[in-house]
């Protein structure tokens, strides 16, 4: 068992939980044990699975339980910790793509309708065009695959599905992760950010269990305490707050500075790319695309095929660019694990493009040719949404405003503030 002592709340915690699995799922599908940062979710977790017996203590395996996360890099860092897990979408979905006969059976058909527009009378007429604009919708987007619930997913012979970091998962997956009918412990923190769209289907009801309390090993942490602050809406000005935290204006920092400080978050896409293109000038990198000398590469996409993970930074080596090709690249690779890639792999370049020149369609035209390429970007600078699930001892938040209503800015600065171990300093 973790020796870990646990307080009072902790202990009613894990006690409410075992009390759920063992006598109260054939009612109750999902129990919801949600904390804010420092409140030691991970640690009562895993005094609940060692109390149900699937824990990993003197030798044992986590047996049927299967643990998974929204984003690939908090599966990552679940992984590291001991807990080996997924993410929610390659535990549950299969991909289906468009055969070659169905891309030419939607092709004839747009073509005979169109063929046939000058036979029709204005009845007729009206109904073809809206016929030949679902057709058109569809052909534009059947080369992107699509993912469907897995009937064979390992989750059928489990006995419990623990999820983690559950604040971005929307009604869809909630729904189809309910289909399977097993036992869910969600792990919530509900100041974080929701969804990009729409709420968290599992954090917009009330928990089971609400951990408000702070772990000792927290106590005192001034990350921590401004982070309370953003979560209450209160101001936090500027000034020292430790010997690590800060908070003064961006003009006081420069480019170079920051690329010093820690991983930079920020809000908007268009305020990454901005970022990205003038920290990497100040680190002395003038190509308007990767060159393998040491640039910071972050990737944006899963390939389970190759070990890379949505959200793990690289390292590109021997990079080469054809004249001729003007959507991809190929380079040699290595994680931030410092795992090398067997053989050259191929990349998109559409988001290096963007850097230069944001092109809102370029994504959608590529979408066939993207299937096959490993998607990255600059990592100097990186949007919250996208650290969600990451940690890093320092980080530097740009502030650049983000936030439509108070509860967003608010959800938006805490989660931002919570990715740091160590330092912090935000840039207003």
């Amino acid at each position: 068992m973790n020796d870990i002592q646990l307080t009072p709340q902790q202990h009613a915690a894990v006690n409410r939980i075992v009390q759920w699995f063992r006598h109260e799922t054939k009612h109750q599908q999902v129990a919801r044990l949600f904390g804010y940062a420092g409140s030691g979710k991970s640690t009562i977790t895993r005094h609940v699975i060692d109390a149900l017996g699937f824990g990993i203590s003197q030798g044992r395996s986590w047996g049927g339980v299967q643990f998974a996360a929204f984003t690939g890099k908090a599966a990552l860092v679940m992984t590291r910790k001991g807990t080996p897990a997924s993410t929610i979408h390659s535990l549950i979905y299969r991909v289906s793509e468009a055969t070659e006969q169905e891309i030419a059976r939607v092709e004839k058909e747009l073509a005979q309708l169109k063929a046939g527009l000058f036979l029709m009378g204005p009845g007729e007429l009206a109904f073809a065009r809206m016929q030949i604009a679902r057709l058109e919708l569809r052909l534009a987007h059947i080369h992107e695959p699509r993912f469907v619930l897995n009937s064979q997913s390992l989750v059928r012979d489990c006995d419990l599905i623990v999820l983690d970091e559950v604040s971005m998962v929307g009604e869809e997956m909630a729904n189809d992760l309910l289909a399977f009918g097993k036992p869910i412990l969600v792990l919530g923190d509900p100041g974080q950010l929701p969804p990009i769209h729409g709420e968290g289907a599992f954090t917009n009801a009330a928990p089971d269990v609400m951990l408000d309390e702070i772990h000792r090993q927290a106590e005192g942490s001034a990350i921590l305490r401004l982070a309370t602050m953003a979560r209450q809406g209160l101001a936090i000005n500027d000034g020292a707050y430790d010997a690590h935290v800060w908070k003064m204006s961006r003009r006081d920092v420069s480019p170079g500075q920051m690329l010093k400080g820690g991983q930079v978050l920020c809000g908007s896409n268009a305020t990454r790319r901005g970022l990205n293109m003038s920290m990497k000038r100040a680190a002395g990198f003038t190509a308007d695309l990767p060159t393998g000398l040491g640039e910071k590469i972050i990737c944006l996409k899963n390939r389970h095929d190759l070990g890379l993970i949505n959200g793990m930074f690289l390292t590109l080596s021997d990079v080469h660019h054809e004249a001729r090709n003007e959507t991809s690249f190929s380079a040699a690779v290595q994680t931030e694990d410092g795992q090398q890639i067997a053989g050259r792999q191929h990349f998109w370049r559409g988001e290096y493009d963007d850097h230069i020149v944001f092109d809102p369609q370029r994504g959608r035209r590529d979408a066939h040719l993207r299937r096959t390429l490993i998607e990255t970007s600059w990592g100097y600078a990186i949007t919250v949404h996208k650290s969600q699930g990451s940690s890093w001892d320092n980080v530097i938040l740009f502030d650049d405003g983000f936030g439509r209503t108070a509860i967003d800015r608010n959800r938006w600065i805490y989660t931002a503030i919570t990715r740091a171990e160590k330092g912090l300093v935000i840039l207003s």
